[in-house]
């Protein structure tokens, strides 16, 4: 899994770099098949914006923006959103029906 972490219209501090790194890394124990995640930390006005964008193995984009005051709390609700997406995509694929024998509308 790679992980991109890039800025616009800010400097982003190592710590923070370091904290949004492991947060995405963490996105891994809902679902397995992801391939690359990127985070994009964003100075807007008075207040801080995050997005997360998750790519999987079968082309799938899974999104999250954020808009606080503050970095740390964008890339929490960020994490948040994603959790959700991944976890409820996950129950998705592991609760589909699929019998023994197609049943293609032929009696």
């Amino acid at each position: 899994m790679q992980v991109t972490i890039s800025s616009r219209h800010s400097e982003l501090t190592p710590p923070l770099r370091d904290y949004a790194e492991q947060k995405a890394v963490k996105l891994s124990k809902y679902y397995d098949r992801i391939n690359d995640i990127e985070v994009v930390v964003a100075s807007v006005k008075d207040a801080m914006r995050v997005e997360m964008i998750v790519h999987d193995e079968h082309r799938n984009k899974f999104i999250a923006h954020c808009q606080d005051g503050d970095a740390y709390a964008c890339v929490d609700g960020c994490f948040a959103i994603l959790e959700r997406q991944l976890s409820e995509h996950k129950k998705k694929l592991r609760n589909r029906k699929h019998s023994g024998q197609a049943n293609h509308g032929l009696a």
